[in-house]
């Protein structure tokens, strides 16, 4: 099992300033929940740090109840509203999400904003090569991926109330502006020549009148899905902090970044002999993914991958600054900064120039 995985499974007890008044909490479930009935007793999950996460456990069933940090935090930040939104929207489609139970946005419950949704029991695959399976069960696991983040962008996010979830086309343009601002703004992480030439190619390569529209996930990767527990097939999807309106295509390249990607950068199957693992090659599940769209075919699709190793370098780019500003000192940040380079070159090689 990966460390990543090691320090994201289970609950522990509430840590130290994360704690709240429980005895509030159970009294807001009880007009807010329907079904609640106590006692209460309250978990943390070790993961989830961004939007601190936690068990909610009752005799008759379990929750999970996601919260803004408490403190001061930055407008717009941490926006457990928006998870709420689109989790409520995307169950109306019948897709993939657990059940939302309701959202508070009073700060006086329990110290900051947050919503309850059903504790979702199944299986988590923490690593890319879905270790503990047979190769046929492996490829029918990603076969499920595969179809649920089809039947993501497929949903009519305006008809399920998610017309304002985001702003529809120019997406490109804007998160390459974005990013690129974020990576020349933090002149103490420095520059890398291959960043720099990348952004130069995909301001120069960007696809014309390119403007699909979808929900996105922004972070969708097979450890971010519950699996049923004996069965190939999603029950839910989780952490939806990235999600918003966006192309669908680059979305789907961000989850297929898994083909070409080293397992000690990120989560990957680079480098592993996929057919024996019985995993489908990439050009299959670029087809898959094209046929369940009714695509003839993805020509775009080295442009959406180079995009998204961008993103990722421009992310670690980051949290480099942070780490030599002092702000970030875990041993996660460091190794994410020790791969920079050759992630970075990695990144440039997408482009095939």
């Amino acid at each position: 099992m990966s460390a990543d995985a090691n320090a994201n499974m289970g609950t522990t007890p509430v840590r130290e300033g994360y704690a709240f008044d429980e005895a509030a909490l159970a009294r807001w479930m009880t007009g807010n929940v329907a079904g609640f009935a106590g006692p209460l007793a309250v978990e943390q999950f070790k993961g989830g740090q961004s939007n601190p996460t936690y068990k909610l456990v009752t005799p008759g069933k379990s929750y999970v109840l996601r919260r803004k940090p408490p403190g001061q935090i930055l407008k717009g930040a941490h926006a457990v509203e928006r998870e709420a939104q689109v989790l409520t929207g995307l169950a109306k489609a019948d897709f993939p999400v657990a059940k939302v139970h309701g959202l508070c946005l009073d700060d006086s419950v329990i110290g900051s904003w947050f919503y309850v949704m059903d504790m979702v029991e199944g299986r988590i695959f923490w690593e890319a090569h879905v270790p503990g399976v047979s190769p046929e069960e492996r490829g029918a696991i990603f076969d499920a991926m595969n179809a649920t983040m089809a039947q993501l962008h497929s949903v009519d996010y305006v008809g399920v109330g998610l017309g304002d979830y985001g702003k529809p086309g120019n997406y490109f343009v804007r998160q390459i502006g974005r990013w690129s601002k974020q990576y020349f703004d933090d002149a103490e992480a420095g520059r890398d020549a291959n960043m720099d030439r990348l952004i130069d190619w995909l301001q120069a390569n960007m696809p014309e009148g390119d403007d699909a529209t979808s929900i996105i996930h922004g972070d969708f990767r097979i450890d971010n899905m519950i699996f049923h527990a004996t069965e190939p097939r999603v029950i839910a999807v989780l952490d939806w902090e990235l999600s918003t309106l966006g192309h669908p295509l680059a979305d789907f390249a961000y989850n297929a970044m898994m083909y070409r990607m080293p397992p000690y950068i990120v989560a990957g199957l680079g480098g592993m002999n996929i057919d024996g693992l019985g995993i489908p090659s990439e050009e299959d599940y670029v087809a898959a993914y094209c046929a369940r769209r009714g695509l003839a075919g993805m020509p775009g699709y080295q442009y959406y991958m180079a995009f998204n190793f961008f993103r990722l370098a421009a992310i670690f780019h980051g949290i480099k600054g942070r780490v030599i500003r002092g702000t970030a000192s875990s041993a996660q940040a460091k190794e994410r900064v020790a791969v920079l380079p050759e992630l970075m070159e990695l990144a440039w090689s997408q482009t095939g120039a």
